[in-house]
Parts: structure tokens; C-alpha cells; sequence
């Protein structure tokens, strides 16, 4: 396959293309976990330092938990790219159902 690429200028263009953009798309999940990583750091440092209360420690950690779900949706899990729209209609409508149920208990349990 390696000479007929150098024989063929189409294989050729195809194969540069494919290179490049599977380039970005490594660039791109490298770059989202850098930033996983610096979300947890920050996490633990805001539960390390014990200078917050705990009143804002557990929704800033739940916050930076639900970021992390969002790359690794996006990023890891490529729900970004085409042909995922008809499974992420089902995930959004189930994150849905299940905050309406959480608002729903919380609702019933506080009233």
C-alpha cells in the first residue's frame, strides 16, 4: 500500500487527509484531558485546603463533575462528530427525566 500511495495522487490526498484529521482529533482529546486533569486538581485542592464551607464545596465539585461528563461525552466518547445526533436525543432526554425526578423528590421530601 506504501508505493501505491506514492504512485497514486488520490490515495495520496485521501491518506493526507486522513492523517490530518485524525491529528486534530488526538490534539483535541489531549487538550480535554489536560483539562480533566486540572479540574480534578482544583477539586481536590478546594476540598485540601478546608478554607470552604461545605456549603460551597459540594456544588462546585458536583459543577466540575458535570463539565468532566460534558468532555468526556464530546471528546472521548466522539458523541460530537455526525451520525451521533439520534443517540444524544436519547441521553439528553434521559439526563432530563432524571433531573425532573430529582426536582420532583427534592420537592416532596422539602414541602
Amino acid at each position: 500500500m506504501g508505493s501505491e500511495q506514492v504512485k497514486n495522487p488520490e490515495l495520496r490526498v485521501r491518506h493526507e487527509y486522513r492523517r490530518r484529521k485524525n491529528a486534530k482529533g488526538m490534539q483535541a482529546q489531549v487538550i480535554t484531558f489536560a483539562l480533566m486533569i486540572f479540574l480534578t486538581i482544583i477539586s481536590f485542592i478546594a476540598v485540601g485546603s478546608g478554607s470552604f464551607s461545605a456549603k460551597f464545596i459540594i456544588p462546585f465539585i458536583l459543577l466540575l463533575a458535570v463539565v468532566q461528563v460534558g468532555f468526556q461525552l464530546y471528546y472521548f466518547m466522539h458523541a460530537s462528530e455526525k451520525g451521533h445526533q439520534f443517540p444524544m436525543f436519547f441521553m439528553y432526554s434521559a439526563i432530563f427525566v432524571a433531573f425532573i425526578t430529582v426536582l420532583v423528590y427534592m420537592t416532596i421530601i422539602w414541602w
